[in-house]
């Protein structure tokens, strides 16, 4: 059975699930319904990033558009 399909079928069995099913499920998915700090950067990341930004902004580094880096990314043009 698909992912879609294990949605949907959960979606319609909720909708119509007793009350003590529908807690004990939500317990089940809470604390991962909860996360908030999936990704977080480490302050050493924050100041390379916060460098680059600088860089960037001066004008002291080569930026490429999206299209560019599509291009770079398929070997389709060279950087």
């Amino acid at each position: 059975m698909t992912t879609t399909a294990i949605r949907q079928k959960l979606m319609t069995y909720l909708a119509d699930a007793d009350d003590s099913k529908v807690k004990a499920i939500y317990t089940l998915v809470e604390e991962d319904m909860n996360k908030t700090d999936v990704f977080k950067l480490t302050d050493e990341q924050l100041q390379i990033l916060d460098t680059e930004r600088e860089m960037h902004l001066a004008g002291k580094t080569k930026s490429y558009t999206r299209q560019e880096a599509t291009e770079i990314i398929k070997g389709q043009r060279s950087f």
